[in-house]
């Protein structure tokens, strides 16, 4: 057996010792490494033949058809597409004429595709929307997205999803261009719960997507889980909180989503309410004047609350005003940071909802 070489053992545990994606320009320090990386072990992004990935090149309309099309698995073979811009011979016409062929991309106006243009993210907005299950919708708080722009419902899905947050400015930006490693976040957060955490506003009270959350209420212990569910009851679903009680049969179903503007709970396909309104402040107060449920007031905020799970010290208190058109009696829930709901009691004291455990 030949022995290795000084040279040839130090070459082969520089290789050992680097990263496996192996691209010369993705440090791990990269906003977007681990989705990157996530991706490019799925076969879903690659890089290019020098052996960099480029992530903050921005991407082309036929790199994200190519990209959607091994995404979904289509037939990339070669061939007609239907626009007079994209060709057989174009490198991604087997991608893109799948992709058209699902109704997840489309052309312009004129008949193009424009396959060399770099897409923006309002583009995007319109292939994520169509690519993931999203059964709700969050009311748009971007100042640059208004209920007129043909990208408005598309952000609304993407948004509820847990797939953009959008900039700290509360601006979504959507003419502005998309680059490779954007993308890829994207992407990942559409397919897996642990980066979906990432797309949240400062400070928020999202719970983490990746644990079960456990509750003793006034009607039995519920489970909380963030699951990928196809379809219920002949609708489709996708990522969702599924509530199991105890002995594991399921409850129903909820949604669970957050803006700059608010946080809500409510159920797919059908009504959500808001929790919690921002800012954070004492005396914030929503459904003031509506018929759609009883008057909400932040009452406290910095409070301590037991639970059965632990003693949060920085709780929003909101109070509930009795109401007699909805039945509602009046009760105060306690929300927290990464928790959302911690408990919630009536006024006599009686506690009918509490956090137990997190796992």
């Amino acid at each position: 057996m030949k022995k290795l070489s000084l040279l040839a053992v130090l070459v082969l545990m520089l290789g050992l010792a680097l990263p496996v994606e192996g691209a010369s320009d993705l440090p791990e320090s990269h906003e977007f490494y681990e989705e990157i990386t996530y991706l490019k072990n799925r076969d879903v992004l690659k890089g290019y033949p020098d052996g960099t990935m480029r992530p903050d090149k921005g991407v082309t309309r036929a790199e994200a058809a190519i990209m959607i099309s091994r995404l979904k698995e289509f037939d990339d073979t070669p061939r007609d597409t239907g626009f007079p811009d994209v060709p057989a011979s174009h490198k991604a016409s087997g991608s893109i004429a799948a992709a058209a062929e699902a109704e997840l991309i489309e052309g312009y106006p004129d008949g193009t595709y424009r396959p060399e243009n770099t897409i923006t993210r309002a583009e995007i907005a319109f292939i994520l929307s169509r690519s993931f299950v999203v059964p709700f919708r969050a009311n748009v708080s971007f100042t640059d997205v208004t209920p007129n722009m043909l990208a408005y419902e598309p952000v609304q899905k993407i948004l509820a999803a847990n797939i953009t947050i959008g900039y700290p400015d509360k601006t979504f930006r959507p003419n502005a261009a998309v680059t490779r490693g954007q993308f890829s976040a994207f992407l990942a957060r559409g397919l897996e719960p642990k980066f979906k955490n990432d797309a949240t506003i400062p400070k928020s009270y999202l719970r983490d997507k990746t644990k079960t959350y456990t509750y003793d209420t006034e009607y039995g212990i519920e489970r909380h889980v963030y699951n990928y569910v196809p379809a219920r009851n002949g609708l489709e679903m996708g990522f969702i909180w599924s509530i199991h009680k105890e002995d594991g049969a399921l409850l129903t179903d909820s949604t669970e989503f957050e803006t700059h503007e608010h946080y809500s709970f409510g159920l797919p396909y059908s009504e959500s309410y808001t929790e919690l309104e921002y800012p954070v402040e004492m005396g914030q107060a929503w459904y003031t004047d509506t018929m759609y449920a009883a008057l909400r007031e932040i009452t406290g905020i910095g409070v301590t609350v037991e639970t059965q799970y632990q003693t949060f010290t920085d709780a929003v208190e909101v109070t509930v005003a009795a109401d007699a058109a909805f039945l509602e009696e009046g009760h105060i829930y306690y929300m927290v940071e990464g928790f959302g709901e911690v408990k919630s009691v009536k006024m006599d004291g009686t506690v009918t909802k509490e956090l137990t455990a997190v796992e």
